[in-house]
């Protein structure tokens, strides 16, 4: 074989070089492409269960307080438990301990 017929039958190191670096750059951009794509896609899935979170978490909390109805008749509804619980346990506790305390010796000081 003659140094022509190799000549056009191989590459010479400067073309191979020239390949890798073109097939290293499409590679790069590729990647920078479909990270983006990922990156995009993930945020809208991350705000749309963000979103989903929230909007339960209010809706439960507006079921607690009563603002919203019950559901399906189940009940969460705690403030009327809590203002009864307030006014029979907590104010007797703090009217009988009002009632202990020696009002005229305070006074007389």
């Amino acid at each position: 074989m003659t140094e022509e017929v190799i000549k056009k039958l191989c590459y010479t190191k400067a073309e191979i070089d020239a390949m890798i670096a073109e097939a290293v750059e499409e590679a790069r951009r590729i990647d920078e492409a479909s990270m983006a794509k990922h990156n995009r896609e993930a945020t809208i899935i991350s705000m749309i269960l963000g979103f989903t979170a929230l909007a339960l978490f209010v809706d439960g909390l507006l079921r607690i307080l009563g603002i919203i109805p019950p559901f399906m008749h189940l009940d969460v509804n705690v403030i009327d438990q809590v203002k009864e619980q307030i006014e029979t346990d907590i104010l007797d506790d703090v009217i009988d301990k009002v009632r202990q305390v020696p009002i005229k010796k305070i006074l007389s000081r």
